[in-house]
């Protein structure tokens, strides 16, 4: 069997935090609004938690005084990590008492890329597709909600891809190189 032909760049990696302590906001707020080495602001009477950006991997967190984060912006999950790492030691710094190990959970993996310019039959994937969405005067692209693994993908005439709910970087590959195959199954490259 061949390789599949694709390239698939991630995006955007959003992982939910729980650093198991309880977090001070305006103390830590105004500890760190003249740091250099980040980016914070805090609208208290508008969002519930503080915004901290960092430059390194450049990834942006939201920090709730549960101890709960979001982040957001990573393109590895490695970067996921090492941004997990430099927000907690940026927190114990300012006085947040963190005695156990984050708890990281990738919640959405975002992913872009092509089938190797191969263009696609749109309209002969949403006849053959279960799962599949195709309202061309609605939308450009193809929807398709593959079940194994959960993915959706969105599938454009051009070859181009977006592939959005992977839970892992593997996820995410493993549902474009399904989807390759199904659809080279179904003949839907146009040559």
């Amino acid at each position: 069997m061949k390789k599949p032909e694709f390239n698939i760049t991630i995006q955007n990696i959003v992982a939910s935090i729980d650093l198991f302590t309880s977090i001070e906001l305006v103390e830590t707020y105004q500890k760190l609004i003249d740091d250099e080495s980040v980016d914070i602001s805090y609208y208290p009477d508008k969002f519930p938690g503080v915004i901290l950006k960092i430059k390194e991997p450049k990834v942006s967190s939201l920090v709730f005084s549960s101890g709960k984060l979001v982040l957001t912006g990573a393109k590895s999950t490695e970067n996921v990590r090492m941004g997990v790492k430099i927000v907690s030691d940026i927190l114990r710094r300012e006085g947040v008492v963190i005695t156990e190990e984050p708890e990281i959970i990738i919640q959405n993996i975002v992913a872009s890329g092509n089938f190797n310019k191969k263009r696609l039959n749109l309209e002969l994937i949403a006849l053959w597709l279960d799962h599949s969405m195709y309202e061309p005067e609605q939308f450009p692209g193809l929807i398709y909600r593959l079940q194994d693994p959960k993915n959706v993908l969105l599938l454009f005439q051009s070859g181009n891809l977006v592939c959005t709910g992977g839970k892992s970087e593997e996820q995410v590959h493993e549902a474009v190189a399904r989807t390759y195959e199904i659809l080279e199954e179904i003949n839907a490259f146009n040559l």
